[in-house]
């Protein structure tokens, strides 16, 4: 159990208000999450927000995918509570297939947000818990044809062999689910970063060094320093890590410009 003082959480109560139209309160805490209500100003109506874990070498994960856990208790909290501000938790096929998680809001008030698994090639079984666990609504999506439900969840063929994020956001922002949350994997976050599709991205920085394991980001090589992304970032401490809330605004990276949108 998590002990939070008394401002903190009526910062949170008012922020599940904001949710639903309430004003986002002053203070930390608003200040970090804010952005999530702003108004898009992406075409595809949505807000996106990507989220990594990763050691102080860059490692999101260890060699044989095992990953739980980088971050400390409040890392743990913030996911949460990312999770229930938003509509839409997303991750990729390999988070599921090495952690087969819930993905629901176990660790902060707030509502389940829809869970939207990413498996282009249709590789995951029936039986991982988003599918039958009927917590909260799922939907596959897939880049294949096939049947229309895995499990409890609903599937959603989204393109050709590749799932194509921006038809992905403008067909959830259709089902008026515009606050999206790219809860990982590595690969999945970097797709959307290297296709444009996300306006922030919260980072945090653990303090481990692992030395082997998987990268936080697999995009194309860069060739010179000016085809890497910079930024600006604010820093927040919580508990032992460190969490960088970086705005992108849709931006990517220059090695990216040159693939297809």
């Amino acid at each position: 159990m998590h002990q939070h003082t008394t401002s903190d959480e009526e910062a949170w109560a008012a922020l599940l208000r904001a949710r639903e139209g309430g004003t986002v309160p002053a203070g930390a805490l608003g200040d970090l999450f804010a952005p999530l209500f702003a108004t898009p100003r992406a075409d595809d109506g949505c807000i996106v927000i990507g989220r990594l874990a990763q050691t102080l070498d860059g490692r999101i994960a260890c060699a044989n995918g095992a990953s739980q856990w980088i971050g400390g208790p409040g890392d743990i909290l913030h996911t949460h509570r990312l999770r229930a501000l938003c509509d839409v938790v997303m991750v990729g096929a390999g988070t599921v297939h090495h952690d087969d998680p819930r993905l629901t809001t176990r660790e902060a008030t707030g509502p389940n947000p829809v869970r939207v698994v990413l498996d282009p090639a249709r590789r995951l079984a029936a039986t991982h818990r988003v599918f039958t666990d009927g917590a909260t609504p799922t939907l596959l999506v897939t880049a294949i044809d096939g049947s229309a439900t895995q499990g409890q969840a609903e599937v959603l063929r989204i393109g050709d062999g590749m799932i194509d994020l921006h038809a992905l956001l403008r067909a959830l922002a259709a089902r008026g689910l515009r606050r999206i949350f790219v809860e990982g994997g590595g690969r999945t976050v970097s797709a959307f970063l290297a296709a444009g599709c996300l306006d922030r991205l919260h980072l945090t920085l653990a303090p481990v060094i692992l030395g082997s394991g998987i990268p936080a980001f697999s995009l194309p090589e860069a060739v010179r320093m000016d085809q890497g992304l910079r930024f600006h970032w604010a820093v927040h401490k919580i508990g032992e890590d460190l969490l960088f809330d970086i705005p992108l605004g849709r931006r990517r990276p220059g090695s990216c410009e040159g693939a297809a949108r």
